[in-house]
């Protein structure tokens, strides 16, 4: 494990804590430009999410439309009020093709979200396991702060925005910022910046999440804000 990922791992609350822990369960708002862009406004609005912190599984209720939802790499599936489902099969075959533009259906939806958020909650623990590989780049200037800068690359079996992201530290060892070209979008960029860290049950958590697109020098670009996200409670269950 490089220097950077065990400042960032210990910052975060470090490995003993974490390893309590089998899954989290967070109530949370989800919008920004980006879901009606895709045919999907509204549909992450008031929802909760309990993701399995050891393999990629997340399950997410909504508490507006009643609907429930079940992700794995290899299977989405949403079950309705009325028990009706509708599921798809390696789902990740069904973005071949797409490009920022094109429109998705609900299914889509719950496969990047599901993905994205399972990232978003386990990072930086998620690094550490097996098959990720960290590099440290050169240290990035940005909101009047110095941030060292890690480069992961993600293991095949991981579903995830791409193979190789990169991930900004403060001198607190806390993420700010986390960057990505996301392959089922075309490989459109995404600079997702968290903040309002609070201590839940030992682990910090970033409860805000603002996502925007970068230039070619990586400088970000204000609008339109891509996605927002708003943690309203997290429970961390023990294992």
């Amino acid at each position: 494990m490089s220097t950077l990922l065990e400042q960032a791992v210990k910052a975060h609350g470090g490995m003993d804590s974490w390893s309590r822990f089998r899954s989290v369960t967070v109530g949370l708002d989800v919008g920004g430009a980006i879901w009606p862009h895709k045919g999907q406004e509204g549909l992450l609005e008031g929802i909760e999410v309990t993701a399995d912190l050891r393999r990629q599984r997340v399950d997410t209720v909504s508490l507006k439309d009643g609907w429930r939802g079940t992700f794995e790499p290899d299977l989405v599936r949403i079950v309705a009020t009325d028990g009706e489902a509708e599921e798809r099969r390696a789902p990740r075959a069904s973005f071949e093709g797409h490009v920022h533009e094109t429109r998705w259906d609900r299914l889509h939806t719950l496969y990047f979200s599901s993905y994205a958020l399972w990232t978003y909650l386990t990072t930086p623990f998620l690094l550490t396991y097996p098959g990720f590989h960290a590099e440290e780049l050169p240290q990035w200037s940005e909101n009047g702060e110095t941030w060292r800068r890690l480069k992961v690359t993600f293991p095949a079996a991981i579903a995830t925005h791409g193979r190789e992201q990169i991930f900004y530290f403060g001198a607190d060892g806390l993420l700010r910022r986390h960057d990505y070209n996301v392959e089922v979008m075309g490989g459109a960029p995404g600079a997702n910046y968290a903040s309002d860290y609070r201590n839940m049950s030992g682990i910090m958590v970033p409860m805000s999440r603002r996502v925007y697109a970068f230039d070619a020098e990586r400088r970000r670009i204000e609008e339109p804000l891509l996605v927002t996200i708003d943690l309203q409670s997290v429970d961390f269950q023990r294992a």
